[in-house]
């Protein structure tokens, strides 16, 4: 929905499906009843998230057509797309393959040329368009430093390919379409420090080289030709897992320039450890029973020293519990955001009223959009309907702004 600095919508990898039929089935039965609830009376937006397959279909000129009809007749529109996971996000195990592909393959590069394909198609006049991606690929994939290193070279060169594409896309239309890159925990960027060193160690000496002979221009108008497609998707999840400063984070990108694409509001799982070894099997056991074989779940400890201890899923977290050094976990869970109390359990609900309230003083985006997907977590007491539950979400954002 339009809100006055921009538009909030919710990631519709809430609805399972990983065919167009099954996508646009899923759209047809809850966004409707959402939308009436949330916003009657004016435009809606979506966030939109198809599958490689499914964007394979929604290509076809007839699909599209009959998208776009089903969008101008329930009044809604389409302003932001999750471009991150290329296969299968329901009934399957996804881990670590949620990166696959990654940013060094010519599949991811061709997906997400598919997507801006179709966003351009769909995005109302006036409106810029993004699409969320991973943080080029998954670090542990990769063996030793130099692989690393290489991996990301290659990924950084196939983001300058889509870059060179959304350049001729805005000079042929005159419609900015942005790539929202999403640092996540072990991925090759997993923190806003590492995102903006990339950026300005590797993105743009690079770009500035390719783009300047590709379009035969100079090095200032190239590197201001990345900075404006090629930004960053602000997970408040992903940065609250890492203990990140928000506003330290926000305040040196705006001072380099590097534009944020869109805020995905969602929240992680956290604990304070008790310092009696003894006391601990209680919190144990809240969080073994977020234990699940679908996704990962990282889990970032921070020390009594102040350093931070990262576990790759939650079982590795769970068998050092007795670690006497670490005072606090938070964990990658991606949980309800409308409520900061999971038991023994506790979500990093603050850290998106922080944000909003940063963002309310100085809006740096057009974007907004609730990434909510882990729903059974919720006591049986504040479960609701899908559909209801994704308006309550939507209208706590609105509430904190």
């Amino acid at each position: 929905m339009q809100l006055t600095p921009g538009h909030l919508t919710y990631c519709t990898n809430i609805h399972a499906g990983e065919t167009w039929p099954a996508h646009f089935t899923a759209l047809k039965i809850n966004f409707p009843e959402i939308k009436k609830q949330v916003s009657p009376h004016k435009p809606m937006g979506i966030g939109l998230r198809l599958s490689n397959a499914a964007s394979i279909e929604l290509q076809k000129p007839m699909n599209l057509a009959a998208f776009k009809q089903w969008l101008a007749e329930n009044d809604a529109y389409v302003f932001t797309m999750n471009g991150f996971p290329y296969g299968e996000f329901h009934h399957a195990v996804v881990k670590d393959q949620v990166h696959a592909p990654d940013w060094t393959t010519a599949l991811r590069v061709e997906y997400t040329l598919r997507l801006f394909h179709i966003l351009a198609e769909l995005l109302p006049n006036g409106m810029d368009g993004g699409v969320s991606t991973s943080p080029l690929g998954y670090k542990y994939w990769y063996k030793t430093d130099w692989d690393l290193q290489q991996a990301k070279a290659i990924a950084t060169a196939n983001i300058l390919v889509v870059t060179q594409e959304l350049i001729r896309i805005k000079q042929k239309t005159g419609v900015t379409l942005h790539l929202d890159i999403e640092p996540e925990p072990d991925g090759m960027l997993e923190s806003g420090e590492e995102y903006i060193k990339w950026y300005e160690d590797e993105l743009l000496p690079m770009g500035r080289d390719n783009l300047s002979k590709k379009f035969n221009i100079q090095a200032d108008e190239a590197e201001r030709l990345i900075k404006e497609h090629i930004t960053l998707c602000y997970d408040v999840c992903h940065f609250a897992i890492g203990y990140e400063q928000h506003q330290q984070v926000i305040d040196e990108l705006a001072a380099k320039g590097l534009k944020v694409g869109k805020i995905q509001i969602s929240a992680a799982l956290k604990a304070d450890l008790p310092e009696d070894i003894d006391q601990r099997d209680p919190v144990k056991s809240a969080f073994a029973r977020f234990n699940e074989s679908t996704y990962l779940h990282q889990v970032v400890a921070k020390t009594t020293a102040g350093n931070l201890v990262r576990y790759p899923d939650l079982p590795e977290a769970l068998a050092d519990m007795e670690n006497i050094a670490v005072e606090q976990w938070r964990a990658h869970f991606h949980v309800p955001i409308f409520t900061e109390e999971y038991g023994l359990v506790q979500s990093t609900q603050a850290d998106i009223v922080t944000v909003l309230d940063i963002y309310k003083k100085k809006p740096f985006t057009h974007h907004l959009e609730v990434e909510t997907y882990t729903w059974g977590v919720l006591p049986d007491e504040k479960k609701l309907p899908l559909n209801d539950s994704i308006v309550r979400e939507l209208n706590w954002v609105t509430d904190q702004l």
